[in-house]
């Protein structure tokens, strides 16, 4: 009887326990966190937890105890999130935004889906998730690699125990939070992995690790400085051949003067359906920097407009169409990642 009398007792305190963790929760908040930047997750789960890669969400009625499980250690393919990266407190705080959503009549589509005429190794990529996040061409990554002529091994290190190898490899801004979590090799084997390296290395091909910045000039009205980076280790990083880099003019101003190597003015681009200012680089060396300069005759109406994108000609895609581009927009003045 004693040990019944403890066993309910230990029950009662539990289900108290979950009871007060609900009532802390703020579903407003875990709305908030849902919809930001700070976390990917609907990448997987749709936009407003109705569903596609991974299960709907929505109106499922997961307790904070459930969903910090699924979140802990999931089921299928999902990786496993940290406390560092969410916190049980915000996920209590999802679980009782979705606990105010109605249950989706259907899951939506997938944000990539796998494509009919991919190779194997991209099939392989897509049907893991691994599309869902970084794209169908899986493009960050590849730069990550090919500015630092990665291995296997350093694949390895990133899926599996990213929460801690991703901060060696790259410095985090501060307060950032690391968007993937940890992969469990039992659900996506080192075989698997192995297949979308040789796809990634072989196949599609490593790019370089271009980053372009934006950023209104220090001290003036409507002048803005573009810096262009190879952020490739010296010796290792792959070099960039044949850049073109085009910045969209937005409508109501002009360009009153530009600076910088290689610019060749300004030109209507049919793609963009605007005018934009070009600049041509012949190379781009690992921890090589160009910088450019553009002012126009008035800021724009939305700094959201003025935007931009380059392209290189070398090294291309391996096979399939060259669709390789960093795409920047305007940034606050200030230092750099």
């Amino acid at each position: 009887m004693k040990r019944l009398v403890v066993t309910l007792l230990a029950l009662a305190l539990a289900q108290s326990a979950a009871i007060a963790q609900n009532s802390a929760a703020d579903p407003t908040a875990g709305k908030t966190l849902w919809e930001g930047n700070d976390t990917q997750c609907k990448n997987c789960h749709g936009k407003n937890g109705e569903g596609a890669f991974g299960p709907d969400l929505a109106g499922r009625g997961l307790s904070a105890a459930q969903f910090q499980q699924a979140v802990r250690k999931p089921w299928g393919v999902m990786p496993a999130f940290t406390e560092d990266q969410l916190s049980d407190a915000e996920l209590a705080s999802m679980a009782a935004y979705f606990a105010t959503l109605p249950k989706a009549a259907e899951l939506g589509p997938w944000r990539i889906p796998v494509a009919a005429d991919a190779t194997h190794g991209q099939q392989i990529y897509m049907s893991a998730g691994c599309a869902q996040c970084h794209g169908a061409t899986f493009d960050q990554p590849r730069a990550t690699f090919g500015g630092r002529n990665g291995d296997f091994a350093l694949l390895k290190d990133l899926v599996y125990t990213h929460t801690t190898a991703m901060p060696k490899l790259e410095t985090p801004r501060p307060g950032s939070r690391l968007h993937m979590g940890n992969f469990n090799a039992m659900r996506l084997s080192e075989g698997q992995l192995k297949e979308i390296y040789d796809w990634a290395h072989d196949e599609i091909g490593f790019r370089p690790a271009l980053q372009a910045r934006l950023a209104p000039a220090e001290g003036a009205g409507a002048a803005y400085v573009l810096n262009l980076a190879n952020n490739g280790e010296v010796g290792k990083g792959l070099s960039a051949e044949g850049l073109t880099i085009d910045l969209v003019i937005p409508a109501g101003t002009a360009v009153a003067s530009a600076t910088g190597d290689g610019y060749k003015g300004v030109h209507l681009d049919a793609q963009a359906k605007a005018n934009v200012a070009e600049w041509q680089v012949a190379r781009l060396a690992a921890k090589e920097t160009r910088s450019f300069t553009v002012t126009l005759t008035q800021p724009p109406a939305n700094t959201g407009d003025l935007k931009g994108t380059i392209r290189w000609a070398r090294p291309a895609p391996k096979t399939g169409p060259n669709l390789d581009v960093v795409n920047f927009g305007i940034r606050p003045f200030g230092p750099g990642r």
